[in-house]
C-alpha cells in the first residue's frame, strides 16, 4: 500500500513542478513582452511610496485629498524635470567645451606613454625598422632598385562621387526633432496619471488587493500590504534623501575642485546611487576623465577620486546604516541577481527598479506559503537556525565550521547556553531522524565525532565572568562566576573524593547520540571542578558492561537524548545498583519535556530538561553527600538562567 502511495505521489509532484515551471515562464514573457505598459506603472507605483508621506502629512492638515494629491505631484515633477532641465543644458555646455580640453588630455597621454616607454628606446628602433620592412614588402623595388618613399601607384584611379539630399522642408525637420521626444513624453504622462490616480485611490486599491487576494484571510493579507508599504516607503524615501545628499555634496565638491559641468555630475551621482553597488562607481569615471583633461597637473584628479571615495564610504558604512536603521530584507546576492534579471528585463529602467520589486517579492513570499521560496533565496534572514545549522554540519563531518558557529554564539553569551539552546537541539533533531530511520551508522558515527571535536575545542574556553547576587532564585548557583575559587562563590572547596579520576561518570542510556550527551555533559561538570568522564555507547551492552569499570565512582548519570520507554530505563539502573556498591544514580532525560511524562524510575533520581537542569542536580546530590545540602557547590558565569528541571519519578 505504502509503495502504491508513494508511486501516485511521485506524479502528481513532478505535473505540479512542471504547472509551477509553466506559470512562471508565463509570468516573465508577460513581463518582457508587456514592459511598455508595466514599466511606467512601476515607476509611478515607485513614485507613489515616495510621495505618499507627504499627500497623508498634508490630509493631516485638513487639506482636501485632491488639493494634497495633486499639489504633491506637482511638486514632486516639477522638481524632477527641472533636474532634467538642468542636466540637458549642463550636458551641452560641456559638450561645446569638451575640444578645448581636447589638447591637454593629449598631452597626458603622451606623458604617460613617455613614462612607461623611459628606457626603452631600442623598442622604439626596433619598431621603427619593422615599419620600414612592411612598407618595403608592401612596394617592392623598381627595376631591382630601392626608392625610398616610392609608392606604386594603381592603374585605374576611383572618381570621386558625392550624392546631396534636396533640403529638408520646415514639416520634415520639425517631424525630426519631435519624433524622439514622443517616447519619453508619453511614458511620463502615463507615470503621472497614473502617480495621481494611486495616490486618489489608494484606499480602494487596497481593498480591492485584499478582495482579490482573499477576503478570509484578511489578517494575513493586512500584514503583507502593511509590511510591504512600511517597508518600500521608508526605503524609497530614504534613499531618495541621502542620494540627493550625495549628489549635492558631490556637486559642491567637483565646483570647489574645479571640475567643469560640476551640477551635472552631481546629479549623475545621485542617479546613479540608486543602482545598487555599482552606481557611484560608475558615475565617479566622467568626472575623473574631466578632471585629467582639465587640470595642468595630477591633482585635480587625485582630489576628484579621493571625494568620491571618502563620500562613498562615509555613507555606505556610517550613514545608511544610521538612516535605515535595517536593512531592506535581501541578501547581497539577491541584490546583484536582482539587478542582473530586472536589467534583462526592461533594461536601465530594470535596473533602477531592481531593489524595490525585489522587495516587493520578498514580502509577498513572506506572506504567502506557497511563495515562501522566494523569501528564502532572496531574503537576509538566515536560511537555516543555529541548530539545524549545527545538525547538518554533523551530518557532514565538519567540526571546524560548527567550532566557528560556537566560538561566534559564545561571544556574547555562555557555554551553558550553547550547549542547551543549540548543540542539545540539533542532537535533539539527529534523534527525530534516527527514530524515523533516516540515519544509518556511518551518519551516527559521524555525529558523535563532530560533537566529540567540539566538546574538544570548547575545552579550554572562558566565559565572560558575571556575578549574579540575587540567591533568591532556585537556579543562581548556576547563574555565577565559572571556575573561580571557593571563598569567592561563598561555598565551601571540593572534597577530594569527588576529584578522584571517574568520580562521576556519564553512561550513554543505548544509542551514539546519548554518547554525545555524554560528553557534553562531562564536560560541563569536569568545569565546575568535578572529576567526570563519559563512556562509549555500548558500555550498557551485555558485551560491555561486564568490563565496565565503576571503581572510584560515587556517582552515575544515564544520558537520554531519545525517548527510552520505562522497562529500559529500569533495567539499566537495576544492572548499575548491584555492579555500583550502592552509589547514587542519576537519569538524564535530554529530549523533549513530553517525553518524559509517564517515565518511572525505582531507586534513581529522573531530570529532565537541558544540561543545565541536570547538572544543577548533580551539584545538589554531591552537596548533600557532603552535608551540605541548601548551598551551592561551585557557581557558573551564566547571567541566563535555565529552564528549571522536572523531576519525575
Amino acid at each position: 500500500m505504502a509503495e502504491d502511495v508513494a508511486h501516485i505521489r511521485l506524479p502528481q509532484l513532478a505535473g505540479t513542478a512542471l504547472i509551477n515551471l509553466g506559470v512562471a515562464t508565463l509570468i516573465v514573457n508577460a513581463l518582457y513582452f508587456g514592459r511598455e505598459i508595466l514599466v511606467p506603472v512601476a515607476l509611478a507605483v515607485l513614485f507613489s511610496f515616495v510621495l505618499a508621506p507627504f499627500v497623508i502629512r498634508l490630509q493631516s492638515w485638513r487639506v482636501p485629498r485632491t488639493v494634497s494629491v495633486l499639489a504633491v505631484v506637482f511638486i514632486g515633477f516639477a522638481v524632477i524635470f527641472s533636474l532634467g532641465g538642468l542636466m540637458v543644458s549642463q550636458a551641452t555646455r560641456l559638450a561645446d567645451d569638451l575640444p578645448g580640453y581636447q589638447q591637454t588630455l593629449r598631452e597626458k597621454i603622451q606623458g604617460l606613454r613617455g613614462v612607461a616607454a623611459s628606457g626603452s628606446g631600442t623598442l622604439e628602433r626596433a619598431s621603427k625598422v619593422l615599419k620600414e620592412l612592411n612598407t618595403e614588402l608592401q612596394n617592392p623595388s623598381i627595376g631591382g632598385s630601392s626608392i625610398e618613399g616610392l609608392r606604386r601607384q594603381p592603374l585605374d584611379r576611383p572618381i570621386p562621387v558625392e550624392v546631396r539630399q534636396p533640403d529638408p522642408g520646415t514639416l520634415t525637420t520639425l517631424v525630426a526633432i519631435i519624433q524622439p521626444l514622443i517616447q519619453p513624453l508619453t511614458t511620463t504622462g502615463i507615470v503621472v496619471i497614473f502617480v495621481i490616480f494611486i495616490l486618489l485611490q489608494r484606499q480602494d486599491l487596497r481593498n480591492r488587493f485584499i478582495r482579490l487576494a482573499g477576503s478570509s484571510d484578511m489578517q494575513r493579507t493586512t500584514a503583507a500590504l502593511d509590511d510591504a508599504g512600511e517597508r518600500l516607503s521608508r526605503l524609497f524615501l530614504n534613499q531618495s534623501i541621502i542620494n540627493a545628499l550625495f549628489g549635492l555634496i558631490i556637486g559642491i565638491g567637483l565646483q570647489i575642485i574645479g571640475v567643469p559641468s560640476a551640477p551635472l555630475w552631481g546629479l549623475i551621482a545621485m542617479i546613479l546611487r540608486f543602482v545598487p553597488y555599482i552606481g557611484s562607481a560608475i558615475s565617479a569615471v566622467f568626472p575623473l576623465i574631466l578632471a585629467a583633461a582639465v587640470g595642468a597637473g595630477w591633482q585635480m584628479l587625485m582630489m576628484t577620486a579621493a571625494l568620491f571615495g571618502v563620500l562613498q564610504l562615509f555613507a555606505g558604512q556610517v550613514v545608511e546604516p544610521l538612516v535605515y536603521g535595517r536593512s531592506s530584507g535581501l541578501s547581497p546576492i539577491a541584490i546583484v541577481l536582482s539587478a542582473s534579471f530586472w536589467t534583462w528585463l526592461w533594461g536601465p529602467i530594470g535596473l533602477v527598479l531592481a531593489t524595490p520589486l525585489t522587495v516587493c517579492l520578498v514580502v509577498l513570499g513572506r506572506h504567502v506559503d506557497r511563495l515562501q521560496f522566494i523569501d528564502v533565496l532572496l531574503g537576509n534572514q538566515p536560511a537555516l537556525t543555529p541548530s539545524q545549522l549545527i545538525y547538518q554540519r554533523m551530518l557532514a563531518g565538519d567540526p571546524i565550521e560548527a567550532s566557528q558557529q560556537a566560538r561566534s554564539f559564545l561571544e556574547d553569551a555562555s557555554l551553558e547556553e550553547y550547549y542547551d539552546t543549540i548543540l542539545l537541539n540539533g542532537l535533539r533533531l539527529a534523534d527525530a531522524d534516527a527514530r524515523l530511520g533516516r540515519l544509518d551508522d556511518a551518519r551516527l558515527d559521524r555525529v558523535v565525532a563532530t560533537v566529540t571535536e567540539v566538546v574538544d575545542d570548547l575545552e579550554t574556553h572562558d566565559d565572560i565572568r558575571i556575578i549574579v547576587d540575587d540567591d533568591t532564585d532556585d537556579r543562581s548557583q548556576l547563574a555565577k562566576l565559572d571556575r573561580i575559587d571557593a571563598s569567592e562563590a561563598g561555598g565551601p572547596a571540593i572534597s577530594d573524593r569527588w576529584k578522584m579520576p571517574r568520580a562521576v561518570l556519564c553512561i550513554p542510556g543505548s544509542s551514539k547520540l546519548d554518547e554525545a550527551s555524554a560528553l557534553v555533559l562531562a564536560q560541563m561538570l569536569r568545569r565546575r571542578g568535578l572529576a567526570a568522564a563519559a563512556e562509549t555507547a555500548d558500555a550498557l551492552s551485555m558485551s560491555k558492561f561486564f568490563a565496565l569499570d565503576l571503581s572510584g565512582s560515587s556517582l552515575f548519570c544515564v544520558c537520554y537524548v531519545d525517548n527510552p520507554s520505562s522497562a529500559k530505563i529500569l533495567y539499566s539502573v537495576r544492572r548499575l545498583r548491584k555492579k555500583s556498591g550502592g552509589a547514587p544514580i542519576m537519569v538524564a532525560l535530554l529530549g523533549t519535556e513530553a517525553d518524559a511524562y509517564g517515565i518511572k524510575t525505582e531507586g534513581a533520581v529522573a531530570v529532565a530538561g537541558n544540561f543545565a537542569a541536570v547538572v544543577k542536580s548533580i551539584a545538589e546530590s554531591v552537596a548533600s553527600v557532603a552535608g551540605q545540602a541548601g548551598r551551592p557547590l561551585v557557581s557558573m558565569d551564566n547571567n541566563k538562567s535555565p529552564d528549571p528541571a522536572r523531576k519525575v519519578g
